[in-house]
């Protein structure tokens, strides 16, 4: 019996069996992120390159979030009709296309790089957790593989900047880009064939564009999760934004001790997802994970309050670390819950989800800056709070068709 044939009440397999099975997309979904991760690392000196302030130029990532907005809620349903793995496929070429423009040190360039680069992951992260959920069908399987997409992109985030920085010293930060791009061309002809062995009889039926979100929004609790996913991600995108000027006022940290706080952060959230995916796809059942995501958000809204009135760093610390970790855990409840929930609209789904959390990141960090402007760190505490508030609100709705 093949992976493919797994019922949903089966044993899920063993964790190097998954990996295995998925590696394509997981290397591809480390690669999606290198390419903004050398824009933060390296803005200095793009900058200076351009010849422009580095506010300006640091701004110019905001494009690459409206564009993922867009374009992830207008492919929402080609990912359902056309295969995910040549979604991805596509989404490599910008990607790689975007790198090499990234070198140009000219404005307008840079502007497209931004743009490409949003435009590239709105497309690839959806379709690679697609393509791995649908290689293990509707079981638990399905959602672990689909969760481990994630991880690999959250371990990217924590290492890519400090490995990124070692070849630098040899070619520069246009090197990094040229690379990156280079092995996104490489990996493209590999997600393209992705799953193509799959048999026919297995796939979903394919629905039309208006079908796609009709269905979605006729499956139990999909909004519901939708708005948890934008909300979880206003509210910890809005706290990591205004994260070192919090330790830096209350505990006169330097931009050189906050990178262990950063990396702190970023662990515990890559350790949280990683454990968390397993162990919500360990039996069928999406009222474990339901009851595991509300828990998970009750703990970070404990969290927020502890980082912002925390009266000694170790506790600061500490409270940073459950946070992360909370999140982590309902992000993977979500992923989770959507892959085994929308199995007919899945690449649907998971876009949507994708897209609400680029939304989420954007709206959140404008209304903690507002919060924080108008009323200090208790403003911004207050914001952030609002947003868990209405993503736990979201998930109690879940009760009824969760358990």
């Amino acid at each position: 019996m093949s992976d493919l044939d797994m019922s949903p009440t089966e044993t899920l397999p063993s964790e190097r069996k998954i990996i295995a099975t998925v590696w394509p997309t997981l290397l591809a979904s480390a690669v999606g992120l290198l390419p903004f991760t050398v824009f933060s690392t390296f803005l200095v000196a793009i900058a200076e390159a351009a010849g422009d302030g580095e506010a300006a130029v640091g701004s110019l990532r905001g494009l690459g979030g409206i564009g993922a907005v867009v374009v992830g809620v207008v492919l929402a349903p080609l990912i359902g009709r056309i295969a995910p793995g040549r979604v991805a496929a596509v989404a490599l070429a910008l990607l790689a296309a975007a790198a090499f423009i990234g070198t140009v040190s000219w404005l307008p360039a840079l502007i497209a790089f931004c743009l490409l680069t949003g435009v590239s992951n709105a497309m690839l992260y959806p379709a690679l957790s697609t393509a791995a959920a649908d290689r293990f069908g509707s079981g638990p399987a399905a959602g672990r593989a689909a969760t481990l997409v994630m991880t690999s992109q959250t371990l990217a985030s924590t290492l890519g900047a400090p490995l990124l920085v070692v070849p630098t010293l040899w070619w520069g930060w246009r090197g990094d880009l040229v690379a990156v791009g280079v092995i996104a061309l490489l990996l493209a002809p590999l997600l393209f064939g992705f799953g193509r062995e799959k048999r026919a009889a297995e796939q979903p039926p394919r629905l039309g564009y208006l079908a796609a979100f009709r269905t979605l929004a006729g499956v139990p609790g999909a909004r519901s999760l939708l708005l948890v996913a934008f909300a979880r991600a206003g509210a910890f995108m809005g706290h990591l934004a205004f994260l070192a000027p919090l330790y830096a006022d209350r505990f006169e940290l330097a931009p050189t001790t906050f990178a262990l706080v950063w990396g702190l952060s970023g662990g515990s959230f890559f350790v949280g997802h990683l454990v968390s995916g397993r162990l919500l796809n360990t039996e069928d059942s999406p009222a474990r994970s339901h009851r595991v995501m509300v828990v998970a958000l009750a703990v970070a809204l404990a969290a927020l309050i502890a980082v912002y009135v925390a009266p000694t760093l170790p506790l600061a610390l500490l409270a940073t670390a459950v946070l992360s970790a909370s999140h982590a855990v309902v992000a993977a409840a979500v992923v989770t819950l959507l892959v085994r929930r929308c199995a007919s609209v899945r690449g649907t789904a998971l876009s949507l989800n994708s897209a609400g959390m680029s939304l989420g990141l954007f709206l959140g960090t404008a209304a903690a800056g507002a919060g924080l402007a108008a009323a200090g760190y208790l403003g911004a505490a207050v914001v952030l709070g609002g947003l868990t508030l209405l993503a736990l609100a979201a998930a109690l709705t879940l009760r009824g068709d969760a358990a």
